[in-house]
């Protein structure tokens, strides 16, 4: 919390009613069975300050006699291990980890000590170094010293003395003469006095030093940054500007970080967790402000946007018409052309260049697209050509006509798809077919199976927060209905699995994370463990699908990826469609789970499982390797 006087500007507040021994309960079950509930560890632990984290591992070790962050780090893999261990250390032990992560093993990670000994008060480099003197049983200092040289190094030791000054009553004459010395230091000196620089920016208070920066410009034209710039160089001169930044203000130093740590293609996960942990309790919320005025954007979207096709910046969609239309001119298809401007652009921008295609040639860009590419890649290049809604719907269409129905597209699209997007597919559907979705579902399926899709295709899923007591009566009648629970009920079998169709379809995602975790409580068991042992053919899978993607979405289509590319063939049907389908949304994240999932790359696995312009088109659409 803040200090007395000063308003707290963390986004992470101390948890009303905070119970250390039920929180360390109720991650036990999120652990215990088939799987971890990853969303309930993730939605307790971001809920609980740092101090009730610790609090919680005290719990646990008196509860079950087991080390918390042993456990955690057992169930969960990559990244989100990595968050999530991290939120559960205290700041300064977390600090440590990260420093000895950055100076342990071959090279070092410069970007990692800059950023933590640049931006922490003297407070917390006292207690950095105490938590890794523990930690570690070695000397920062000593460490630090025996990695980095030079110039960097002499800055770093400063800094790790923690004796920046704190006195906010400034002396002009000592401002005036502190910018001087700068400037003889460096612009007005052949070569440069890098300990003079070291001094000044290493000890005076942040106060003092804003007013010397002010002095500096007056005496010198030009910034102090500047000056750096050009007299210093290298991982020094890094480590200086970090300092400048810091002090004129931390927020937006850190909002600069996260914002390099996202921008463009892949994020550096690594800075993006550290930042998000290190100052979800001191200023996030300065950090946000900043990064919104300085950005035009949220920092909750651009974390939110996990999709690896972005709008493309500087867009003209009557010069990519031109383009396209070149490719398909003339003798022979200009398939690079054609695949570069299509997978670098967002879908909103696709159906800007159709109608300035038209505009530009009175042609209908899909019927040219169509005529000439074949095989695979047309699918891929005409389903990024149509809206989201429009391409769920020609899927759906194609799984229900005809001779037989593809029970595992209906599953996969209806199982998935938030209440915005079912209802843009149902509008989409009628539009296209003059039939609506939900008849042609009941026309071409049957019993369970059919009251399931007809449920999902109403979009009438809860979008409210999780009702405890709720989710405990729904965790029965899940019990009961896959006979798990002698619950005394005096509902009949059918009015059972009524409820629980009810139940999956209908509640919220948050909801359903928490009534699974009450059935593990409750049983001992998996909810998606059990259905698997008591359900079979398509009302299996489907329920299956409908867990799995509450519990992990990306985790869902990561498997689903994988299985269209293991083995002898390649299901280029299921794999266009969730290139094409979540490129926009989460194949970020797809990428992280399919690394974790299966220890392979999905980038790798596409450039092994299918050839030319079809892999071309695939691999620009998953944004690189991991």
């Amino acid at each position: 919390m803040a200090p007395k006087g000063k308003v707290y500007r963390g986004s992470v507040k101390e948890f009303p009613g905070f119970d250390a021994s039920q929180d360390a309960e109720a991650l036990y079950n999120a652990m215990k069975g088939f799987g971890s509930d990853k969303e309930a560890i993730l939605d307790l632990i971001t809920s609980r300050s740092n101090k009730q984290r610790v609090e919680i591992c005290q719990a646990y070790k008196s509860l079950y006699g087991k080390d918390l962050i042993a456990d955690l780090k057992y169930e969960l893999t990559g990244k989100f291990e990595r968050l999530i261990v991290s939120l559960m250390r205290p700041p300064a032990y977390s600090d440590a980890k990260e420093i000895k992560d950055a100076i342990g093993g071959l090279g070092t990670d410069e970007k990692c000590l800059i950023e933590i000994l640049a931006s922490r008060t003297n407070q917390e480099i006292h207690d950095l170094v105490a938590a890794y003197k523990d930690a570690y049983e070695r000397d920062l200092e000593a460490d630090i010293v025996g990695d980095t040289s030079g110039h960097f190094k002499k800055m770093l030791v400063v800094l790790l003395q923690g004796a920046r000054e704190e006195d906010d009553v400034v002396s002009e004459d000592l401002v005036e003469q502190d910018a001087k010395d700068l400037l003889e230091a460096g612009e007005l000196k052949w070569g440069t006095d890098e300990a003079q620089f070291i001094y000044i920016l290493g000890r005076r208070s942040k106060q003092h030093l804003r007013m010397v920066f002010n002095e500096y410009l007056k005496i010198s034209g030009k910034p102090i940054e500047r000056s750096i710039k050009g007299e210093l160089s290298g991982d020094f001169e890094k480590l200086m500007l970090a300092v400048v930044k810091c002090i004129r203000s931390t927020a937006e130093y850190f909002a600069e970080r996260l914002y390099k740590a996202m921008k463009g293609l892949g994020t550096r996960d690594n800075t993006l967790i550290r930042i998000m942990v290190s100052r979800s309790e001191i200023d996030m919320l300065d950090i946000r402000e900043v990064f919104r005025t300085k950005y035009e954007k949220s920092l909750y979207n651009m974390i939110k946007l996990q999709g690896t096709v972005q709008p493309a910046a500087s867009f003209n969609d009557d010069g990519d018409a031109q383009v396209l239309r070149k490719a398909m001119k003339g003798l022979g298809t200009d398939e690079g052309a054609i695949i570069d401007v299509v997978t670098k652009r967002s879908n909103a921008q696709r159906q800007q260049i159709i109608k300035a295609y038209k505009a530009h040639y009175g042609r209908d860009l899909m019927a040219d697209l169509k005529s000439e590419l074949s095989g695979s890649l047309a699918k891929l290049i005409l389903g990024l050509m149509l809206t989201p809604a429009q391409y769920d719907a020609k899927q759906l269409r194609k799984a229900v006509e005809g001779a037989g129905t593809d029970e595992s597209v209906l599953i996969e699209i209806m199982a998935t798809r938030n209440n915005q997007e079912i209802a843009a597919i149902n509008e989409a559907y009628q539009q296209a077919y003059h039939k609506r979705l939900e008849d042609d579902l009941s026309s071409d399926t049957s019993g369970h199976f059919k009251r399931i899709l007809v449920s999902l295709a109403l979009g009438n899923r809860d979008e409210g927060p999780e009702n405890l007591t709720q989710a405990h009566e729904d965790a029965k009648v899940v019990a009961e209905t896959l006979k798990l629970a002698d619950v005394s009920s005096n509902d009949s079998s059918d009015s059972l699995e009524t409820r629980f169709l009810s139940i999956l379809c209908t509640r919220s995602y948050p909801q359903l994370r928490r009534v699974f975790q009450e059935f593990i409580k409750m049983t001992n068991h998996d909810v998606e463990h059990a259905i698997k042992k008591r359900m079979s053919g398509d009302v299996r899978d489907a329920f299956v699908a409908i867990v799995r993607s509450v519990k992990n979405k990306p985790a869902f289509f990561a498997d689903k990826l994988y299985k269209s590319m293991k083995g002898a063939g390649t299901d280029e049907r299921t794999l266009t469609r969730i290139m094409i389908s979540r490129s926009e949304i989460d194949l970020l994240n797809i990428r992280a789970e399919f690394v974790d999932l299966f220890d392979k790359s999905l980038h790798h696995m596409i450039e092994k499982d299918t050839s030319g312009d079809y892999r071309m088109a695939l691999l620009a659409l998953c944004g690189g390797e991991d």
